[in-house]
């Protein structure tokens, strides 16, 4: 056979390949109990519907379940931006209806996340929107998992879909106690502005009257933060008042609702305990 006859077999190979493996791990996706696979595979139906960035993963599922009997979906993920929660809170609204109540961490609304989005491109297959608004953040990634099916499943967010293959992924909140020397840190801390933007919260508003207009009590809650740090931020204030006008919606400010170093992972984040003594004031206030 003339060398040049392998080429196109070759890329034959290649391309079946792909297509088999990716068709493979795509059962893996459906069957992962990662939250982002049981919204798409039809088992992410909700009461409580939560999102936030890594301070929404303060709305503590089991506790949320245990004390309401209320069954919960936490969208929450680590440097969540606007627009991907949006698109997972309008995809969530398409496949199951309404919600009794969405909760927002307000904080959220303070960044723009394009690797993020890049990481989520394993559940794009899923998801009209996810697929646009990777197009629209990176055109090269985009067209290679057209052309590579593969290549959707590298990165953080498709790891952590297999690493909950066999495990709930409900359980993941700090159990820890902040740090001494943390603590001891705190006392030199320079001014922390929320970065958030008028434009972010008109878009995300959006979402939310898609929500209202379904029937679903939306809350913005802000969590709390270390007290030390808390007295460094200069624009709670004006975080919850911008929202109030954009979306008509009142901010519950729980920012300096919860004390003691025992409750605390560290300056932004609960532990275990802290998201207990916190969502028992906050489930009472917003009638739950």
């Amino acid at each position: 056979m003339k060398k040049w006859m392998w080429i196109p077999l070759v890329l034959l190979v290649t391309f079946v390949g792909d297509r088999l493996m990716a068709h493979l791990l795509t059962s893996a996706v459906e069957q992962s109990e990662f939250r982002y696979s049981r919204l798409y595979a039809g088992e992410g139906k909700a009461d409580i519907v939560v999102l936030g960035n890594s301070r929404g993963l303060n709305f503590y599922q089991p506790f949320i379940e245990k004390a309401t009997g209320k069954s919960t979906l936490n969208l929450s993920y680590n440097a969540m931006p606007g627009d991907l929660g949006g698109a997972l809170l309008r995809d969530y609204l398409d496949a199951y209806g309404a919600p009794e109540k969405l909760i927002v961490d307000a904080t959220f609304l303070d960044r723009d996340n394009a690797e993020l989005i890049r990481e989520f491109r394993v559940y794009a297959q899923y998801s009209d929107r996810l697929d646009n608004l990777l197009r629209e953040t990176d055109s090269s990634i985009y067209w290679g998992t057209k052309v590579a099916h593969l290549s959707s499943y590298g990165g953080e967010v498709a790891q952590r879909m297999f690493y909950y293959l066999s495990k709930s992924d409900e359980d993941w909140l700090l159990d820890r106690q902040i740090s001494p020397q943390v603590v001891a840190a705190s006392a030199n801390l320079e001014p922390y502005r929320n970065n958030y933007t008028l434009g972010r919260i008109r878009a995300f508003g959006e979402v939310v009257k898609e929500y209202q207009a379904a029937g679903t009590d939306v809350r913005f809650v802000i969590n709390p933060y270390y007290p030390a740090f808390q007295k460094t931020i200069i624009n709670l204030d004006s975080l919850a008042l911008d929202i109030r006008k954009e979306t008509g919606i009142q901010v519950l400010d729980y920012s300096k609702s919860v004390t003691g170093d025992q409750n605390f992972g560290d300056y932004q984040h609960l532990n275990k305990q802290g998201a207990e003594v916190y969502l028992g004031r906050l489930l009472k206030d917003i009638g739950l």
